[in-house]
């Protein structure tokens, strides 16, 4: 598996478990936790992309909160 792809993976899968917190039981322990988590994994989809392309267009693409990263995952052969 391809960092681009983990990243990417990471980022969405720590979305989902902050916005699952969020609409919950909102434990501030769960978002502080998985906050820093996700905004690494998000800088890391946005580099790794950047990277990988040098493509202007594929970065702005993968910044895009909840689409950029499931975009990665489904167009990264990587």
């Amino acid at each position: 598996m391809s960092l681009l792809r983990a990243a990417a993976i990471a980022d969405l899968v720590t979305l989902v478990v902050l916005l699952t917190n969020l609409a919950t039981v909102h434990i501030p322990q769960v978002a502080s936790l998985m906050g820093p988590i996700h905004g690494c994994a998000y800088l890391l989809v946005i580099g790794a992309t950047w990277h990988l392309t040098r493509s202007g267009r594929a970065t702005v693409l993968a910044a895009i909160p909840i689409i950029g990263a499931a975009r990665t995952i489904l167009r990264s052969g990587r």
